[in-house]
Protein backbone atom coordinates (compact mmCIF):
# COMPACT_ATOMS: atom_id res chain seq x y z
CA UNK A 1 0.00 0.00 0.00
CA UNK A 2 2.06 3.27 -1.10
CA UNK A 3 1.34 6.59 -0.60
CA UNK A 4 0.42 8.96 -3.90
CA UNK A 5 -0.18 12.31 -1.68
CA UNK A 6 2.29 14.02 -3.60
CA UNK A 7 1.36 17.14 -2.58
CA UNK A 8 -0.17 18.95 0.85
CA UNK A 9 -2.02 22.39 0.95
CA UNK A 10 -2.97 23.50 4.94
CA UNK A 11 -5.96 25.56 4.66
CA UNK A 12 -6.32 27.79 7.57
CA UNK A 13 -2.90 27.47 8.67
CA UNK A 14 -2.99 28.83 11.83
CA UNK A 15 -1.48 26.98 14.73
CA UNK A 16 -3.06 23.52 14.50
CA UNK A 17 -2.43 23.61 10.74
CA UNK A 18 0.98 25.10 10.44
CA UNK A 19 2.01 22.27 13.16
CA UNK A 20 0.58 19.49 11.38
CA UNK A 21 2.08 20.78 7.84
CA UNK A 22 5.46 21.39 9.53
CA UNK A 23 5.77 17.85 10.70
CA UNK A 24 5.07 16.83 7.10
CA UNK A 25 7.59 18.95 6.02
CA UNK A 26 10.27 17.84 8.19
CA UNK A 27 9.19 14.33 6.91
CA UNK A 28 10.24 15.52 2.94
CA UNK A 29 6.91 16.17 1.69
CA UNK A 30 5.87 18.91 0.09
CA UNK A 31 3.14 21.33 1.89
CA UNK A 32 2.04 25.20 1.34
CA UNK A 33 0.54 26.41 4.20
CA UNK A 34 -1.69 29.21 3.33
CA UNK A 35 -2.99 31.06 5.88
CA UNK A 36 -2.97 35.33 6.92
CA UNK A 37 -0.52 37.51 5.12
CA UNK A 38 1.46 38.41 7.86
CA UNK A 39 1.91 34.80 8.75
CA UNK A 40 2.76 33.60 4.96
CA UNK A 41 4.81 36.65 4.80
CA UNK A 42 7.22 35.69 7.76
CA UNK A 43 7.46 32.41 6.46
CA UNK A 44 8.30 33.73 3.04
CA UNK A 45 11.04 35.36 4.56
CA UNK A 46 12.50 33.47 6.87
CA UNK A 47 10.93 29.48 7.19
CA UNK A 48 8.44 28.45 10.02
CA UNK A 49 9.72 27.89 13.62
CA UNK A 50 8.43 25.49 15.33
CA UNK A 51 9.50 25.50 18.91
CA UNK A 52 8.82 21.52 20.48
CA UNK A 53 10.69 19.30 22.99
CA UNK A 54 12.87 22.34 24.21
CA UNK A 55 14.26 23.48 20.81
CA UNK A 56 13.17 25.74 17.81
CA UNK A 57 14.02 24.52 14.42
CA UNK A 58 13.30 25.82 11.19
CA UNK A 59 11.57 24.40 8.45
CA UNK A 60 11.35 25.79 4.87
CA UNK A 61 8.13 25.16 3.15
CA UNK A 62 5.62 27.02 1.06
CA UNK A 63 3.32 29.95 2.31
CA UNK A 64 0.53 31.90 1.17
CA UNK A 65 -2.71 33.76 1.45
CA UNK A 66 -4.36 32.76 -1.75
CA UNK A 67 -6.51 29.82 -1.88
CA UNK A 68 -5.80 29.22 -5.34
CA UNK A 69 -2.34 27.63 -3.93
CA UNK A 70 -3.90 24.45 -2.87
CA UNK A 71 -4.37 24.14 -6.70
CA UNK A 72 -2.88 20.65 -7.83
CA UNK A 73 -2.78 19.57 -4.15
CA UNK A 74 -3.98 15.74 -3.57
CA UNK A 75 -4.08 16.29 0.22
CA UNK A 76 -6.10 18.94 1.77
CA UNK A 77 -5.63 19.75 5.72
CA UNK A 78 -8.47 22.05 6.24
CA UNK A 79 -8.40 23.92 9.64
CA UNK A 80 -10.16 27.30 9.31
CA UNK A 81 -12.18 28.14 12.33
CA UNK A 82 -15.79 26.63 12.04
CA UNK A 83 -17.33 30.04 11.56
CA UNK A 84 -15.36 30.28 7.78
CA UNK A 85 -15.94 26.45 6.88
CA UNK A 86 -19.01 27.11 4.35
CA UNK A 87 -17.31 30.29 3.14
CA UNK A 88 -13.39 29.46 2.47
CA UNK A 89 -15.10 25.25 1.55
CA UNK A 90 -16.87 27.15 -1.54
CA UNK A 91 -14.05 28.96 -2.53
CA UNK A 92 -12.03 26.20 -2.01
CA UNK A 93 -13.71 23.66 -4.60
CA UNK A 94 -13.09 26.30 -7.08
CA UNK A 95 -9.22 25.06 -7.22
CA UNK A 96 -9.78 21.50 -5.65
CA UNK A 97 -8.81 18.24 -7.70
CA UNK A 98 -11.69 15.92 -7.21
CA UNK A 99 -9.77 13.60 -6.64
CA UNK A 100 -8.18 14.96 -3.60
CA UNK A 101 -8.67 14.01 -0.10
CA UNK A 102 -9.71 16.66 2.41
CA UNK A 103 -9.10 16.33 6.29
CA UNK A 104 -11.27 18.46 8.41
CA UNK A 105 -8.62 19.36 11.23
CA UNK A 106 -11.69 21.36 12.97
CA UNK A 107 -13.69 21.66 16.33
CA UNK A 108 -17.32 20.67 16.37
CA UNK A 109 -18.77 17.76 14.64
CA UNK A 110 -21.18 19.59 11.45
CA UNK A 111 -17.86 20.98 9.54
CA UNK A 112 -16.82 17.73 7.77
CA UNK A 113 -20.41 17.69 6.76
CA UNK A 114 -20.35 21.54 5.47
CA UNK A 115 -17.35 20.91 3.57
CA UNK A 116 -18.64 17.82 1.74
CA UNK A 117 -21.59 19.52 0.28
CA UNK A 118 -19.40 21.81 -1.37
CA UNK A 119 -16.40 19.86 -2.68
CA UNK A 120 -16.24 17.18 -5.28
CA UNK A 121 -13.27 15.42 -3.36
CA UNK A 122 -13.31 12.85 -0.44
CA UNK A 123 -13.97 14.72 3.13
CA UNK A 124 -12.55 12.91 6.18
CA UNK A 125 -13.71 14.38 9.64
CA UNK A 126 -10.60 14.19 11.89
CA UNK A 127 -9.95 14.28 16.14
CA UNK A 128 -7.00 15.91 16.89
CA UNK A 129 -5.42 15.81 20.02
CA UNK A 130 -2.66 18.67 20.17
CA UNK A 131 -1.82 21.51 22.21
CA UNK A 132 -0.23 24.23 20.44
CA UNK A 133 -0.22 28.20 20.30
CA UNK A 134 1.32 30.84 17.58
CA UNK A 135 2.82 33.24 19.78
CA UNK A 136 3.79 35.62 16.41
CA UNK A 137 3.24 35.30 12.74
CA UNK A 138 6.22 32.63 11.49
CA UNK A 139 6.28 30.91 15.19
CA UNK A 140 4.34 27.40 16.11
CA UNK A 141 4.94 26.23 19.67
CA UNK A 142 4.00 22.71 20.72
CA UNK A 143 2.94 22.26 23.97
CA UNK A 144 1.43 18.37 23.93
CA UNK A 145 0.37 15.61 22.20
CA UNK A 146 0.08 15.65 18.32
CA UNK A 147 -2.07 12.92 17.15
CA UNK A 148 -5.41 12.33 15.21
CA UNK A 149 -8.16 10.07 14.27
CA UNK A 150 -9.51 9.58 11.29
CA UNK A 151 -12.40 7.84 9.67
CA UNK A 152 -15.32 8.17 6.95
CA UNK A 153 -18.28 10.62 7.11
CA UNK A 154 -20.55 8.24 6.78
CA UNK A 155 -20.77 4.89 8.88
CA UNK A 156 -21.83 3.67 5.35
CA UNK A 157 -18.30 3.26 3.02
CA UNK A 158 -16.37 1.03 0.73
CA UNK A 159 -13.41 -0.79 0.12
CA UNK A 160 -11.98 1.55 -1.84
CA UNK A 161 -12.39 4.62 1.08
CA UNK A 162 -11.04 2.11 3.64
CA UNK A 163 -7.77 1.78 1.56
CA UNK A 164 -7.33 5.63 1.63
CA UNK A 165 -7.86 5.75 5.08
CA UNK A 166 -5.15 3.49 5.75
CA UNK A 167 -2.91 5.28 3.06
CA UNK A 168 -3.27 8.28 4.84
CA UNK A 169 -2.75 7.08 8.29
CA UNK A 170 0.34 5.82 7.32
CA UNK A 171 1.00 8.74 5.47
CA UNK A 172 1.16 10.65 8.74
CA UNK A 173 2.35 8.45 10.85
CA UNK A 174 5.52 7.89 8.64
CA UNK A 175 6.15 11.63 9.57
CA UNK A 176 6.08 11.24 13.40
CA UNK A 177 2.19 12.08 13.60
CA UNK A 178 0.72 9.09 15.15
CA UNK A 179 -3.12 8.98 13.58
CA UNK A 180 -5.78 5.93 14.25
CA UNK A 181 -8.68 4.97 11.82
CA UNK A 182 -11.98 4.93 13.08
CA UNK A 183 -14.95 3.05 11.60
CA UNK A 184 -17.08 5.90 13.83
CA UNK A 185 -15.11 8.66 13.93
CA UNK A 186 -18.17 10.82 14.31
CA UNK A 187 -18.97 9.29 17.92
CA UNK A 188 -15.13 10.22 18.54
CA UNK A 189 -15.85 13.50 17.58
CA UNK A 190 -19.05 14.12 19.99
CA UNK A 191 -16.48 12.78 22.79
CA UNK A 192 -13.97 15.57 21.68
CA UNK A 193 -17.05 18.16 21.55
CA UNK A 194 -17.77 17.29 24.86
CA UNK A 195 -14.03 18.27 26.17
CA UNK A 196 -14.45 21.23 24.23
CA UNK A 197 -17.36 22.05 25.82
CA UNK A 198 -15.94 21.11 29.23
CA UNK A 199 -12.78 23.03 29.07
CA UNK A 200 -12.88 26.05 25.98
CA UNK A 201 -15.33 28.90 27.37
CA UNK A 202 -14.67 28.44 31.31
CA UNK A 203 -10.85 28.57 30.11
CA UNK A 204 -11.40 31.49 27.77
CA UNK A 205 -13.70 33.48 30.65
CA UNK A 206 -10.82 33.02 33.25
CA UNK A 207 -8.24 33.31 31.37
CA UNK A 208 -6.52 30.19 33.34
CA UNK A 209 -5.19 27.23 32.15
CA UNK A 210 -6.47 23.90 31.92
CA UNK A 211 -4.45 22.67 35.16
CA UNK A 212 -6.01 25.74 36.72
CA UNK A 213 -9.30 24.87 35.85
CA UNK A 214 -9.26 21.43 37.76
CA UNK A 215 -7.45 22.99 40.92
CA UNK A 216 -10.91 23.78 41.87
CA UNK A 217 -13.80 21.67 43.13
CA UNK A 218 -16.48 24.04 41.73
CA UNK A 219 -15.28 24.04 38.68
CA UNK A 220 -15.36 20.53 38.11
CA UNK A 221 -18.68 20.43 39.43
CA UNK A 222 -19.89 22.87 36.64
CA UNK A 223 -17.77 20.75 34.16
CA UNK A 224 -19.25 17.59 35.05
CA UNK A 225 -22.51 19.62 34.25
CA UNK A 226 -21.38 20.46 30.50
CA UNK A 227 -20.38 16.75 30.35
CA UNK A 228 -23.94 15.73 31.22
CA UNK A 229 -26.07 17.54 29.13
CA UNK A 230 -23.82 16.66 25.61
CA UNK A 231 -23.89 13.20 26.80
CA UNK A 232 -27.71 13.61 26.35
CA UNK A 233 -28.12 15.27 23.67
CA UNK A 234 -25.44 12.66 22.07
CA UNK A 235 -28.15 10.20 22.62
CA UNK A 236 -30.97 12.53 21.16
CA UNK A 237 -28.84 12.29 17.86
CA UNK A 238 -28.78 8.69 18.05
CA UNK A 239 -24.93 8.72 19.32
CA UNK A 240 -23.79 6.32 21.84
CA UNK A 241 -21.02 8.42 24.61
CA UNK A 242 -21.33 6.67 27.93
CA UNK A 243 -21.45 9.49 30.55
CA UNK A 244 -19.01 7.58 32.99
CA UNK A 245 -16.70 7.13 29.75
CA UNK A 246 -17.23 10.64 29.12
CA UNK A 247 -16.30 11.81 32.20
CA UNK A 248 -12.90 9.68 32.47
CA UNK A 249 -12.46 11.00 28.79
CA UNK A 250 -12.84 14.58 29.89
CA UNK A 251 -10.70 14.19 33.44
CA UNK A 252 -7.61 13.27 31.39
CA UNK A 253 -6.87 16.22 29.13
CA UNK A 254 -5.83 18.85 32.16
CA UNK A 255 -3.20 16.17 33.43
CA UNK A 256 -1.88 15.90 29.47
CA UNK A 257 -1.75 19.82 29.24
CA UNK A 258 -1.79 21.41 32.26
CA UNK A 259 -0.58 24.66 31.43
CA UNK A 260 -2.45 24.93 27.98
CA UNK A 261 -5.06 27.83 27.95
CA UNK A 262 -8.19 26.93 25.38
CA UNK A 263 -8.10 28.13 21.69
CA UNK A 264 -11.11 29.94 23.15
CA UNK A 265 -9.11 31.49 25.39
CA UNK A 266 -6.62 32.51 23.81
CA UNK A 267 -8.86 34.02 20.89
CA UNK A 268 -10.66 35.96 23.84
CA UNK A 269 -7.15 37.40 24.38
CA UNK A 270 -6.85 38.49 21.44
CA UNK A 271 -10.21 40.23 21.17
CA UNK A 272 -10.91 37.44 17.88
CA UNK A 273 -13.98 35.92 17.45
CA UNK A 274 -13.91 32.88 19.18
CA UNK A 275 -15.37 29.15 17.83
CA UNK A 276 -17.76 29.28 20.54
CA UNK A 277 -20.95 29.50 18.47
CA UNK A 278 -20.02 25.25 17.46
CA UNK A 279 -18.89 24.55 21.04
CA UNK A 280 -21.21 25.61 23.93
CA UNK A 281 -23.53 27.32 21.21
CA UNK A 282 -23.57 24.26 19.36
CA UNK A 283 -24.97 22.27 22.31
CA UNK A 284 -27.73 24.91 23.50
CA UNK A 285 -28.98 25.41 19.67
CA UNK A 286 -29.39 22.03 18.78
CA UNK A 287 -30.75 20.90 22.48
CA UNK A 288 -33.80 23.23 21.88
CA UNK A 289 -34.11 22.00 18.79
CA UNK A 290 -34.29 18.23 20.21
CA UNK A 291 -35.95 19.15 23.41
CA UNK A 292 -32.85 18.38 25.25
CA UNK A 293 -32.24 21.29 28.41
CA UNK A 294 -28.82 22.23 28.08
CA UNK A 295 -29.21 25.28 30.99
CA UNK A 296 -25.52 25.02 31.69
CA UNK A 297 -24.08 24.86 27.82
CA UNK A 298 -26.22 27.82 27.26
CA UNK A 299 -24.59 29.91 30.02
CA UNK A 300 -21.34 29.24 29.35
CA UNK A 301 -21.94 29.94 25.63
CA UNK A 302 -23.70 33.68 26.61
CA UNK A 303 -21.08 34.56 29.14
CA UNK A 304 -18.72 34.17 25.77
CA UNK A 305 -20.71 36.01 24.18
CA UNK A 306 -21.01 38.71 26.64
CA UNK A 307 -17.33 39.36 26.62
CA UNK A 308 -16.81 39.14 22.90
CA UNK A 309 -19.51 41.56 22.28
CA UNK A 310 -17.85 43.95 24.49
CA UNK A 311 -14.50 43.77 22.80
CA UNK A 312 -16.12 44.51 19.71
CA UNK A 313 -17.52 47.81 21.03
CA UNK A 314 -14.25 48.77 22.67
CA UNK A 315 -13.29 48.39 19.22
CA UNK A 316 -15.32 50.19 17.39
Amino acid sequence: MGTAFQRVAVVGAGAVGSFFGAMLARAGHSVVLIGRPAHADAIGRGGLRLAMAGRTETIALEASSAITAARGADLVLFSVKSTDTETVARELAGVLDPGAIVVSLQNGVENAAVIARHVAATVVPAVVYVATSMPEPGLVSHHGRGDLVIGPLSRDFDAALGERLDALAAFFTGAGVPVRVSPDVMAELWSKLMVNCAYNAISGLAQASYGELVALAPVRELQLAVVAEVVALAAAEGVALPLAQAIESMARIAPAMPAQLSSTAQDMARGKPSEIDHLNGFVARRGRELGVPTPTNQALYALVKLVESRQRKGDA
